[in-house]
């Protein structure tokens, strides 16, 4: 049972209907399923993170953790840290070689491309 949503920022969350999928975050996160952004940035400043943080339980900034998508071992950081094996996670990304990453991590990955059709394939798979 997949209990885990780790969100890429820059492109799926930078979308012009965003808002959606920030919607869709925080009810997740309020039925229970854990979440977390997983960042290729360096950091964010401490008002980034306060707000960031209505929607995810976990922040993975690549710049603080020292390794960056696509390596498997940022997907895994960004699993243990919200409590969850990688195969039990859904990892969206705008850059199919992100979400390649992903699934060799062992998560499955959402190639993101619309809020629709994102929103569609969580629906299919968080049912």
């Amino acid at each position: 049972m997949l209990k885990g949503l780790l969100v890429d920022y820059a492109g799926v969350l930078t979308d012009p209907d965003a808002a959606l999928l920030y919607d869709y975050l925080r009810d997740a996160r309020a039925n229970g399923t854990r979440t977390a952004l997983v960042s290729n940035a360096p950091g964010a400043a401490p008002g980034v993170k306060t707000e960031l943080s209505q929607y995810f339980d976990a922040l993975v900034f690549s710049g603080e953790v020292g390794v960056a998508k696509p390596d498997r071992e940022i997907y895994l950081v960004a699993a243990e840290r919200i409590g969850l094996a990688a195969p039990r996670c859904v990892f969206v990304d705008d850059a199919e070689r992100n979400v390649r990453g992903a699934v060799a991590a062992g998560m499955v990955g959402v190639h993101h491309r619309t809020v629709a059709g994102t929103l569609d394939e969580l629906a299919a798979l968080f049912s």
